[in-house]
């Protein structure tokens, strides 16, 4: 049985991993750690064969390779879509996989690295579509730039009162935005949603995508600001 900890700022991507994970029969996630002291802890406590950690986690991913090396735990990187690896191969990372990455890919990343394999995603080359990935692309297309901005919000654990705060409307605006998405994927909730979009490649990608694009302001927001940058100014 190999024993896993999971250890990832973003909430929902994390129960997505575990979900992937946990159906493995050969597979038990053993910690899945809030905060770096509690990461730290685990990896004492739990004498994992496998530790995924997400950069924004811990930003020292070199401290985790050192504090897992005592009990023999192979630490996988979890980088950012378009991350370039070099920094976690010099910290002497196991494995290092990308947000995108197909639960199919992870599971045999996390078998390989246990085995004392070292596993990076090939992130260059073109991957062949899958059926999951033309579904992915099928729900992107239907998908307004704004509701894939909502979408990656979601992904990324905000709240409705959040995301509203982000795009400059209201909570009910985005309530009935998720409405219409939800009825576009065929989803019930937030994180169905969440769970649908980060085991979609191409619907994932570009939700990583348009969240990395500057939110345009509009011309009453930018009036807004001039104001307010007026009044500090005198």
């Amino acid at each position: 049985m190999l024993k896993l900890i999971l250890a990832d700022h973003q909430t929902i991507f994390r129960a997505g991993i575990a979900k992937v994970l946990a159906v493995e029969d050969d597979m038990r996630i053993v910690a899945q750690p809030q905060t770096p002291e509690h990461l730290f802890m685990a990896l004492d406590k739990f004498k994992a064969q496998v530790v995924l950690v997400a950069a924004q986690f811990e930003g020292n991913i070199r401290a985790v390779v050192e504090a897992a090396a005592g009990p023999g735990t192979k630490v996988i990187a979890l980088a950012e879509v378009g991350e370039s690896p070099r920094r976690y191969m010099v910290a002497g990372v196991h494995g290092i996989v990308h947000r995108n990455i197909t639960g199919e890919a992870l599971v045999q990343c996390v078998r390989k690295v246990a085995g004392g394999a070292q596993w990076i995603q090939d992130v260059m080359a073109p991957a062949e579509l899958t059926e999951n990935d033309r579904v992915g692309l099928r729900v992107r297309d239907r998908l307004t730039p704004k509701e894939l901005r909502i979408v990656a919000l979601i992904v990324q654990g905000y709240r409705n009162k959040e995301i509203a705060s982000q795009l400059g409307t209201t909570e009910q605006v985005i309530k009935n935005y998720l409405r219409n998405v939800y009825d576009k994927i065929g989803v019930s909730d937030r994180l169905e949603l969440a769970l649908f979009t980060v085991h979609h490649r191409m619907l994932n990608e570009a939700a990583v995508e348009i969240a990395a694009t500057p939110q345009p302001v509009s011309p009453r927001k930018a009036a807004a600001m001039a104001l307010e940058m007026a009044g500090v100014a005198g």
